[in-house]
């Protein structure tokens, strides 16, 4: 389970967070390419952009429900 206290400082503020757990597995990246993105030097995804929309707040679900090492978190309820 990621943890809120451990999120990488890249992600943008909201409900969906990357925490320093990150193997750059790039799993989030090829489920939900319009929020998640690699930060090269730290060799981690993180959150650039919260779900706008039902698309990707299920792409969002998928990459942390998929995510081997559990690093993607998300605080609070799903929006409808």
């Amino acid at each position: 389970m990621a943890e809120p206290n451990h999120k990488v400082p890249e992600n943008v503020a909201g409900r969906y967070y990357v925490d320093d757990t990150c193997i750059d597995c790039e799993l989030c990246r090829e489920t939900a390419p319009e929020n998640f993105v690699r930060w090269d030097s730290g060799r981690y995804s993180f959150v650039t952009l919260q779900p706008r929309n039902d698309e990707e707040e299920a792409a969002c679900r998928a990459a942390m429900e998929e995510c081997p090492v559990e690093a993607i978190g998300c605080d609070g309820e799903e929006v409808a």
